[in-house]
């Protein structure tokens, strides 16, 4: 099972490359987030095609959307919030009634349906998705304390920068220049296995 902290950091690279037009790392988001995001609009809708066709629909809905995402939250819990609202809207339409109360993010990683994106989700393509984990956590493992501490600090503990130059005993500009540096780092290995294929 892939570290959930390490996976936000995956997404924090991938999101940084999509958004310079690269569909391979948005690809590659689809592959990881797809069965939550199906797991979340089965509450909503029972059909297998229809279910497919409105998960597809999310992912182009966020990709048209990439640059509008700020990063404030985690990059699912914006993916939730797309889905919630386009199988809500998909109901409205069909003069169906959305349910009373949304699902929690929480618990669309455990609702149980077997409906998957077939032509993506090779597994050629969740094993680069594993392959980018590892690479991930055995680099920030590697990095100088200083670093490691940083992007801990910021990606997995998702505190601000003044949070950190205060746990770190030093001003928000040294933050910032650290993080830029481990991430730097994180997304030359990123670059080599995207670009290994």
């Amino acid at each position: 099972m892939i570290d959930h902290n390490i996976s936000n950091v995956t997404d924090c690279k991938l999101l940084s490359r999509a958004k310079r037009g690269d569909k391979r790392a948005f690809e590659l988001l689809v592959i990881k987030y797809q069965q939550k995001v199906q797991n979340s609009l089965a509450r909503f809708v029972k059909d297998r095609d229809e279910l497919n066709d409105l998960t597809q629909e999310v992912f182009i809905k966020a990709y048209k959307a990439l640059s509008a995402f700020r990063g404030d939250s985690q990059f699912y819990t914006w993916l939730h919030r797309i889905a919630l609202n386009t199988a809500k809207n998909h109901l409205v339409a069909r003069n169906r009634r959305p349910p009373t109360s949304d699902i929690q993010v929480s618990d669309a990683e455990s609702y149980n349906r077997y409906y998957q994106l077939h032509d993506i989700d090779t597994p050629d393509n969740i094993l680069l998705c594993e392959q980018m984990d590892q690479i991930l956590k055995e680099t920030i493992s590697q990095l100088p304390e200083d670093l490691r501490s940083v992007i801990s600090l910021r990606e997995n503990q998702d505190l601000s920068y003044e949070e950190i130059a205060k746990i770190m005993g030093c001003p928000i500009g040294t933050v910032r220049s650290r993080l830029f540096r481990a991430r730097e780092i994180l997304d030359e290995k990123m670059t080599a296995v995207l670009n290994g294929r």
